[in-house]
């Protein structure tokens, strides 16, 4: 094993290395290895860094399952309230898996100002709303406290502000339509609080959230009706067991939906990310292969005189192949080396300072969210010594054919 190791050090720090024919070959599947893990790196936390950012940003309006009355028919405003005095309000016992459990309610409106108007839908929240989904969105102002007596507060989004000509601290009337016909809307006035920017532009272009006593002063509820229940689970990976479990355990008359049935368009948008993902895994771990088969191929046939000389001195074919290996798996270390660092300094980059930004249109984000685990960071630099050296065998093989005699001949 010693001298099997020496004379892989040897043959990769011989003086004629670095003027030899391979020395570029080395150099190019050196870069091949960083430049691969490089990308695997960047793709595997943007790529699971958006999944991440989006499903947060929908969960943080919406909760991760939802509780509603069948009536309302899907409908983002509610039309038929539900009594708080549910068995699962405010506290899930029976079901762990529940982390947080909050009562909303939502109405259509349309602010008029001066100079514009939108329409909107007011989103109504109670003082069990919990604020540390929406804290981290807040641009501006302060979030408002709807625990004490019924107040004017609301918090809007900088798209919805900058379209209306509004700051914090200033007022504005809100007209929400009544459903019957023939029926003057009701008229409220509400102060700027807070600004929020999710980057979201579904919710960031219509939702305005204040206290939800307005939708029940309008609507004629009691102070026990509210228009849905918005649950939080611990794990979102079992956001699905965790719906049907909740459907079980709630009355007839009420339905549950996860934000992935809810918005499932935007996850399985998602989903082809993880497909995005593989196809990237594939191609760079297949380049990185490639060119170190090509330069461990190129070494054999530089050092053919070496193998020759060797196997008259009694190595087997075994022996000099692992010579061989030894010599391709530093390589390939150098090369994960580079490219560990390099790619995990860029990612440290983006995540302090969001250099590379992104259009929240097309991706719900204003700039390139990055996930870093040293899971999968030690996962991928496994994969690729693996494979690359799985694959080695192969073109190794070719030092079995290779004869004594005719090898300390060749030149």
């Amino acid at each position: 094993m010693n001298l099997e190791y020496f004379i892989a050090k040897r043959l990769i720090t011989a003086k004629d290395y670095k003027s030899s024919i391979s020395a570029p070959i080395i150099k190019i599947a050196i870069s091949a290895i960083a430049i691969g893990i490089i990308m695997m790196l960047v793709s595997v936390a943007t790529g699971i860094g958006l999944q991440q950012k989006i499903r947060e940003k929908v969960a943080a309006f919406n909760g991760h399952i939802i509780i509603s009355n069948y009536d309302n028919n899907n409908s983002e405003v509610t039309l038929v309230p539900i009594s708080k005095k549910q068995d699962f309000y405010p506290n899930f016992k029976s079901l762990p898996d529940v982390k947080h459990i909050q009562a909303v309610a939502s109405k259509a409106g349309i602010i008029r100002t001066e100079n514009a108007f939108e329409g909107i839908i007011f989103k109504g929240v109670g003082s069990d709303y919990d604020w540390n989904n929406i804290k981290e969105y807040l641009v501006d102002g302060k979030l408002p406290d709807f625990s004490k007596n019924l107040n004017e507060d609301v918090i809007i989004s900088k798209f919805l502000a900058d379209r209306l000509g509004l700051k914090v601290g200033d007022s504005f009337n809100t007209f929400f339509i009544k459903e019957e016909q023939g029926k003057m809307p009701n008229s409220r006035r509400f102060k700027i609080t807070g600004i929020f920017n999710s980057g979201f532009q579904d919710f960031d272009a219509t939702y305005i959230l204040g206290d939800i006593r307005h939708i029940q002063r309008i609507n004629k509820w009691n102070q026990n009706q509210v228009g849905a229940f918005e649950v939080f689970v611990k794990d979102f990976d079992n956001i699905s067991a965790a719906g049907d479990k909740i459907y079980k355990e709630t009355s007839s008359n009420l339905d549950t939906k996860t934000i992935i049935e809810k918005y499932g368009y935007i996850f399985d948008w998602l989903q082809l990310f993880d497909f995005n993902i593989l196809v990237i895994l594939g191609v760079m771990i297949l380049v990185a292969t490639i060119n170190m088969v090509v330069a461990l191929l190129v070494l054999i046939l530089e050092r053919t005189q070496m193998i020759g000389i060797l196997k008259a001195m009694g190595a087997n074919n075994w022996t000099v192949r692992k010579i061989f290996l030894y010599n391709a798996f530093y390589l390939i270390l150098r090369g994960l080396f580079w490219g560990n660092l390099i790619g995990i300094s860029i990612l440290l980059i983006q995540q302090q300072f969001g250099i590379v930004s992104l259009n929240p249109e097309n991706y719900y984000v204003n700039q390139a969210p990055v996930y870093l685990n040293w899971g999968y960071i030690v996962l991928l630099n496994l994969l690729t010594v693996t494979v690359c050296f799985l694959v080695l065998l192969i073109p190794s093989y070719i030092i079995t054919k290779i004869s004594p005699v005719k090898a300390i001949r060749f030149d």
